[in-house]
């Protein structure tokens, strides 16, 4: 089992290198779902790609977001460059950015994101058939799903094992998108989750944060178990301290080594073990959403009563009742409760007095720990991740002596070199060289990338080697190896002609209106008013356990599964599915009994415009509620709302799973531009009710296309970051 670690600069890179990672993502500046990121330029990527080969890490790049049409082929040359110099593999979101990539790039492994929530084994056989190598599944699948769905596919499987959660499934939220225009599925959330609401229960706080992830020991070797292929470390904002820590952690505990975890001494917010488990009810954290670090204890007075070990040059910060942070110190003097002496450490347990607490402070965090950063800074100092190198040294009396270096590159194969050192052998005047001694002398690699693994020695009796030869030659091999292992990585493309979909203008179209429904009643009025085409609301994320509760005879598709194994001749994909450019309505239109396709509102009426002609229908939404987040959890009451601090108000509805959905309270609603819409190409024009009335359903479609609807484009007009 692999551990795939976070690089968000180079910095972070060496470190994560050098722990131990075997694989490594990280992203171009300016793309992926992390754009905040530093990230790194075309000519670093490539330093970064030399590096790791070097010593057997693998390097990942990440273009896990959706992508416009004007976007598609804007990476192409960089991309080349990488794929020739020996990118091992991508991480993607959008299909239709899969195909261009796939068909232009063949001989690269592709990795499905858990931005594109592939939650059962059906979703992650058919992306094996399309030619992807890998599949990180969601943050939100219980080990025995994960389980059944290793027991029914041979694709790779990667799982989250360390690192921040979002409380909605990742690619279906669009929370920070429909306030802001600050796209998830674009690299630029606004992290809405981490922010403070009130409830109409009266509950305020940070009610959508999650604590972070962190599994241990047990978790590590359920996943190695059942042949899990790699385990990932969320964290390419996070410091170079919490990736080496992270790697070492998880890489002895994939050794079967059982050991203290101290990441929660780096960065801390809270943890949980997620949703490996059935009980799920310690996953959040409504007090605060930001690194604190570690609670050592409640102040009364100026006393505190420590429920941790601290030592002078730790760091803490003071917290009010509320969880506000009051000020900070370094500790650079321990006085404890009726004691005289000067201390340097103080224990679990002790009483100590802190003089400089502020007026209401409560608590007390450790946000930074002393001991395990400066152990963990000594440690980075020595790491230097080596190649296993395996040597064949030959010495024969009145002969140039021969070594022959080999190891192995990341694609398995052998790559060998031999040296043949200048001078022949003589025989030796006094005594002769002996075996033990040369391969000790061999195996001194110093600081080169190889350590030897093996070292086979085949000499002559009585023959003289001087020291400085054995250096040279092993000097002389270990450098012509690590260039053409270099070397072979890289990769020549032989297609040169760019594969590309020509986008033709669409024709203008007269729309057809169709309403989606949440209840037979809505249902009943909709009819009514004389509208044919009517859909009942789905399920957004087919799990490995709920796949039986899936209904494969709706018209309406709402997640991948449903989309594959329906039995409907005329299928509409719901526009949670995320497609957006001419490239994933094409592949999507492969897929048997796709008629239809539901556009995402993150698109501006330009760019949906720009996407061409199709050979599918292209609905639109033209009234919604607008579905905001998926939480696979039950964190409110049923019919609730929340507001955030900007005033903004946000429905609760369970869906019939249980699960908590969040909507906007203010509609989504351009039907006064039905006509305009028509004339961008588009076939369908979708209501979607949530919880509307009666008259309200009737006013709607009585006013198509009249301004009594009130204009309310969101993403229409902006677009989205």
């Amino acid at each position: 089992m692999k551990i795939v670690a976070p690089a968000g600069n180079m910095e972070r890179f060496y470190f994560a290198v050098n722990a131990g990672a075997d694989e490594i993502y990280m992203g171009l500046k300016g793309f992926g779902a992390r754009r905040n990121a530093e990230n790194f330029t075309l000519e670093e990527f490539k330093q970064a790609l030399d590096y790791a080969h070097e010593r057997g890490t693998r390097i990942f790049l990440t273009l896990n977001t959706l992508m416009k049409n004007v976007e598609i082929e804007f990476l192409y040359q960089n991309f080349k460059v990488l794929y020739e110099h020996g990118l091992d593999a991508v991480i993607l979101q959008d299909l239709g950015y899969f195909r261009f990539l796939k068909e232009n790039f063949p001989d690269i492994d592709y990795h499905g994101s858990t931005q594109m929530t592939v939650a059962n084994h059906v979703e992650a056989n058919y992306l094996k058939s399309l030619g992807f190598k890998r599949v990180v599944l969601p943050r939100e699948m219980s080990f025995e799903e994960i389980k059944k769905i290793r027991e029914n596919t041979d694709i790779e499987l990667e799982i989250f094992v360390s690192g921040a959660l979002c409380v909605c499934y990742s690619g279906n939220c669009y929370m920070s998108s429909f306030i802001g225009g600050r796209s998830g599925n674009r690299g630029m959330c606004a992290q809405p989750c981490r922010k403070s609401y009130t409830s109409s229960e009266g509950e305020s706080g940070y009610l959508l944060s999650p604590k972070d992830q962190l599994m241990s020991f047990d978790e590590i070797k359920k996943l190695k178990d059942i042949g899990i292929n790699s385990i990932k470390i969320e964290g390419r904002m996070k410091e170079k301290t919490y990736v080496y820590e992270a790697v070492s952690y998880f890489k002895n505990l994939i050794d079967e080594i059982k050991v203290e975890e101290r990441v929660s001494s780096i960065f801390n917010r809270g943890y949980s073990k997620g949703y490996f488990y059935q009980k799920r009810d310690n996953i959040m954290n409504r007090d605060y959403p930001a690194n604190m670090g570690k609670p050592i204890g409640i102040i009364s007075g100026k006393e505190l009563l420590l429920e941790e070990d601290i030592m002078l040059g730790d760091g803490i910060s003071y917290i009010s009742k509320d969880y506000e942070i009051l000020g900070g110190d370094y500790i650079n003097r321990i006085e404890k409760k009726n004691r005289k002496e000067k201390y340097r450490t103080a224990e679990k347990g002790d009483r100590i007095i802190l003089i400089n607490a502020p007026k209401g402070a409560k608590y007390v965090f450790k946000n930074y720990d002393k001991e395990v950063n400066d152990d963990i800074e000594s440690k980075l100092k020595n790491s230097n991740k080596k190649k296993d190198v395996y040597f064949d040294f030959i010495g024969r009396n009145n002969e140039c002596p021969i070594l022959q270096a080999k190891t192995i590159n990341n694609f398995g194969e052998e790559i060998s070199v031999t040296i043949m050192g200048e001078n022949k052998i003589e025989e030796a005047t006094k005594r002769g060289a002996e075996k033990e001694n040369v391969i000790e002398k061999l195996s001194e690699t110093g600081d080169t990338v190889f350590k030897v693994r093996e070292c086979n020695v085949y000499i002559d009796n009585n023959i003289f080697l001087p020291l400085s030869v054995l250096k040279q030659i092993r000097r002389d091999a270990l450098e012509n190896l690590r260039m053409k292992l270099i070397e072979s990585h890289r990769r020549i493309l032989e297609r040169k002609d760019i594969f590309r979909i020509n986008i033709e203008k669409d024709i203008p179209k007269h729309c057809e209106l169709s309403v989606m429904v949440t209840n037979d009643r809505q249902e009943k009025v909709v009819r009514e008013l004389g509208i044919n085409k009517i859909y009942r609301r789905g399920v957004d994320i087919a799990r490995e356990n709920n796949l039986d509760k899936i209904d494969l005879n709706s018209q309406l598709a709402t997640n991948l599964y449903q989309v594959l194994e329906n039995k409907n001749q005329d299928v509409t994909v719901g526009w949670n599915l995320n497609i957006g450019n001419i490239y994933s309505l094409n592949e999507y239109a492969k897929i048997e009994n796709v008629k239809t396709i539901i556009i995402t509102p993150e698109l501006s009426f330009e760019q949906i415009e720009n996407i061409g002609k199709v050979p599918v229908r292209k609905a639109l939404l033209g009234y919604s509620k607008l579905k905001g987040m998926y939480l696979e959890l039950p964190v409110f009451k049923d019919k609730e709302i929340i507001t955030n601090e900007q005033g903004d108000n946000f429905i609760v509805r369970k869906n019939e799973l249980g699960n908590d959905e969040i909507y906007f309270e203010k509609p989504l609603n351009v039907l006064s531009q039905v006509k305009r819409l028509g004339k961008i190409g588009i076939d369908e024009v979708v209501i979607e009710l949530l919880d509307e009335t009666d008259e309200e359903i009737r006013f709607l479609i009585q006013h198509i296309d009249r301004k009594e609807n009130s204009y309310s484009p969101y993403n229409y007009e902006r677009g989205v970051f």
